[in-house]
């Protein structure tokens, strides 16, 4: 498959599963369907398709030489998002979490710069690169959609946040399906009928997919968004552990401070 093509499975393979999980949860007891209207639709498809685009811009990274500036910079993502959050949605962060996102910034620029050949000084100095330009597009897009999809799910109401969370997740995947099917048709035809094809493989990436979606949904549905995306910079401190643990890799001082920088930044999110 192309990128576009893997991008789709993920997206049509995980929305059967994301409206099973609708439809459990409506079923229960305390739980009303929620009704969608025009704010909801104006958030989700912002989200939606600033998802798509922030995604396609990573990607677009790797078709330069110095991708690694802007995939470090890309990773100013969740202050980004908390930029958003304030402007969007009045969410206001504490003193604590903006030192603990700050810290986990500089924890995870620390952590890229020792797994590339670019050093700390020459990131501090290429933001105004064309790649760092993109990864900066790229990090603000993803925070325009996570800020977005909790606006979507706080305007459905009260129905709970379990509700809200799993319907706006469900209302995303259906645009993101309709939008990216529609670009393969235009862009690339064969790659439709190669997703559809591969369903033994790529229906195990939409359930974990939409498994992964219904944490950070949920999670943003009930709290801040940045928190939420500062908190998840906790997967990097796991894929270095099973780094370590499976593969056996050396790691270097560089890497061990970023690491170390990053767990202090989650607990004084957690802490304070």
């Amino acid at each position: 498959m192309s990128t576009g093509g893997a991008t789709y499975a993920r997206f049509i393979y995980a929305l059967p599963f994301a409206v099973l999980y609708v439809a459990a949860l409506a079923s229960a007891p305390g739980f009303a369907l929620p009704a969608p209207h025009a704010t909801f639709a104006l958030y989700t498809g912002i989200g939606g398709l600033a998802q798509i685009l922030a995604t396609a811009l990573l990607i677009y990274l790797f078709s330069f030489r110095n991708f690694a500036v802007g995939t470090t910079y890309s990773k100013t993502e969740t202050v980004q998002t908390a930029i958003f959050g304030l402007v969007i949605l009045g969410d206001r962060l504490s003193a604590a979490a903006t030192a603990a996102i700050l810290v986990s910034l500089v924890g995870v620029v620390v952590l890229s710069s020792s797994k590339t050949s670019v050093g700390l000084g020459r990131l501090l100095t290429a933001w105004t690169e064309r790649t760092a330009l993109i990864g900066l597009a790229s990090g603000a897009l993803f925070g325009v959609s996570a800020v977005s999809y909790r606006a979507a799910a706080l305007s459905l109401g009260g129905q709970g946040f379990l509700i809200q969370a799993a319907f706006t997740l469900a209302c995303v995947l259906c645009f993101q399906t309709l939008v990216m099917g529609a670009y393969l048709v235009w862009r690339e035809p064969g790659q439709l009928g190669q997703v559809l094809r591969a369903w033994r493989v790529a229906g195990w990436v939409g359930i974990a997919g939409m498994l992964g979606s219904v944490g950070w949904f949920t999670a943003m549905t009930i709290q801040n968004a940045a928190y939420v995306r500062a908190l998840g910079q906790i997967e990097l401190v796991f894929t270095f552990i099973a780094a370590q643990v499976v593969f056996r890799e050396r790691s270097t001082r560089l890497e061990l401070g970023g690491i170390a920088l990053i767990v202090a930044g989650i607990l004084i999110l957690l802490l304070g």
